[in-house]
């Protein structure tokens, strides 16, 4: 059956969850690349080695603005915000869009690459909005896993940008179906497991790649964050779901108090050098009670990096993925979230079916996937297929994610199937494009094929939500990527 595509107007502002990174696609350069994964394991040596020649071919020198223009003419453009264009036109110089519109209408200066992209569809770069690309390879040795840090369950001072491997193996296998930008987030076995990051998938580093560092914190309240395995008598705090909520109350409180210590520092401080500063301006010798003061001018509190991790989200700058499957722990999460006055999106609610008209009066959006997840014993067999049309229906903004670094490739099939179970075909689309854009704030860089916004775009042989398109082109900041993984080569080796 031929889907028809209905594509939306422009969506609401963007969300304010990186507030700080105001140019997203603006990289600090002089911080220097991860070394992770390092070791002495033979086959981690041997899969290394074998993959050296390869790099070459996966990675672009780099990930800045194209040399010269480049103009996709005569194909299908998909924009996401003003509807569909036949027959249309679209021109990327310098990184970014420059023209979009009917074929006809697109001036295409002398000097441009012009790509035949008759019968072709052209659409935004996908976004995956929770992977964990850059942080695993090969999941069965453990040298290669740099997934979470087991030591605590507290653990908001890990930064996955400290961890991220810009070189793996499967970043150019995810971009070979058209996903251009992810969250790497850590994994959830603990409650508060680290920092995400939001990455584009072409650079040939780590900061070339990483686009904002810490744009978000996840929240785990499933029940696997307990440290309850291996019997009774290897239990310890915290074991039960009352365990996980005490330890993180007291994390935030703790933060709260921090927070308090060090604005009174500043404010003593600001006292002192306001009096020294009028003592220069009445031009006073110092006396001998002056030099008292200066000598018990107060000591900063000692830095507590887990604390100072968690008070930008206890200011609401940042935003919480509030993880929880069942109606109880989802409400005993978004309890505590509301206690601290945190600013959230919900994650990982695929039970959560009975409560779906009081996740809708949150009024936060959610972010769906996998399809791959089996329904429970006591649900329907369509409950997790249909989550994103019963969210949706009741006015949920909702996103798609892979939680994987081997599958993100399936992005777009997630979407498409979802539409087979009632999400309209345009909202869909819009899951993996302008949405995520929106809740990682970089709305005004992405999402969307608009004059001005960064020219990631992919450019297929048919419907992006249809398994048997192929893309045949993708574009990052303009630049054409290679379209070769360690899969194709695979497969050309031992197809001779």
């Amino acid at each position: 059956m031929k889907l028809t595509v209905i594509l939306s107007g422009a969506a609401a502002a963007q969300s304010a969850a990186a507030t700080e990174s105001k140019a997203p696609y603006s990289h600090n350069k002089s911080r220097k690349p991860s070394k992770v994964w390092s070791g002495h394991s033979c086959p981690l040596l041997l899969t290394l080695l074998l993959l050296l020649p390869l790099i070459s071919t996966f990675f672009p020198t780099s990930a800045q603005a194209q040399d010269k223009p480049i103009a996709l003419k005569g194909g299908k453009l998909l924009t996401i915000t003003h509807g569909a264009i036949e027959n249309g036109a679209i021109l990327m110089q310098g990184g970014k869009i420059t023209a979009v519109g009917p074929a006809s209408a697109v001036n295409i200066p002398s000097d441009a690459k012009i790509i035949d992209a008759t019968g072709m569809t052209i659409y935004p770069g996908l976004i995956d909005s929770e992977t964990s690309l850059g942080l695993t390879e090969i999941s069965a040795e453990a040298t290669t896993n740099d997934l979470v840090e087991l030591s605590d369950e507290i653990m908001p001072h890990m930064h996955t940008a400290d961890a991220f491997h810009a070189e793996s193996a499967l970043i150019p296998v995810a971009r070979f179906n058209g996903i251009t930008n992810a969250i790497v987030a850590p994994d959830g076995a603990d409650t508060l497991p680290g920092q995400d990051s939001f990455i584009q998938l072409a650079g040939a580093s780590s900061p070339e790649m990483l686009v904002i560092r810490d744009i978000a914190m996840p929240l785990n309240f499933t029940g696997d964050e307990r440290r309850n395995k291996g019997g009774f008598e290897k239990r310890k705090f915290p074991s039960t779901r009352m365990g996980l909520a005490a330890q993180l109350r007291q994390a935030f409180i703790d933060a709260q108090d921090y927070k308090a210590k060090w604005a009174e520092y500043d404010r003593k401080k600001s006292d002192a050098a306001q009096n020294q500063n009028q003592a220069k301006e009445n031009q006073k010798r110092v006396d001998q009670r002056q030099i008292k003061d200066k000598k018990s001018e107060p000591a900063p509190p000692k830095r507590d990096l887990k604390l100072e991790a968690l008070i930008p989200y206890l200011e609401g700058k940042k935003t919480i993925v509030l993880a929880a499957q069942s109606p109880s722990d989802l409400q005993t999460a978004v309890s505590l979230a509301n206690e601290f006055k945190l600013k959230f999106v919900l994650n990982h609610i695929a039970h959560s079916q009975p409560v779906l008209d009081y996740v809708a009066s949150l009024k936060v959006p959610v972010i769906v996937g996998p399809i791959y997840e089996p329904p429970k014993e006591y649900e329907r067999y369509d409950t997790v297929y249909s989550l994103p049309a019963q969210l949706y229906k009741r006015g949920v903004k909702i996103v798609f994610a892979s939680y994987s670094a081997h599958n993100v490739r399936n992005l777009p099939d997630q979407a498409g199937f979802a539409t087979a179970f009632g999400l309209p075909y345009d909202e869909a689309l819009k899951a993996i494009t302008l949405n995520p854009a929106e809740i990682w704030g970089v709305a005004d860089q992405l999402g969307s094929l608009d004059v001005g916004k960064t020219a990631n775009v992919v450019m297929a042989n048919g419907d992006p939500l249809d398994v048997k398109t192929d893309v045949k082109q993708v574009f990052i900041q303009g630049r054409e990527v290679p379209m070769t993984n360690r899969q194709t080569q695979l497969r050309d080796e031992y197809s001779k």
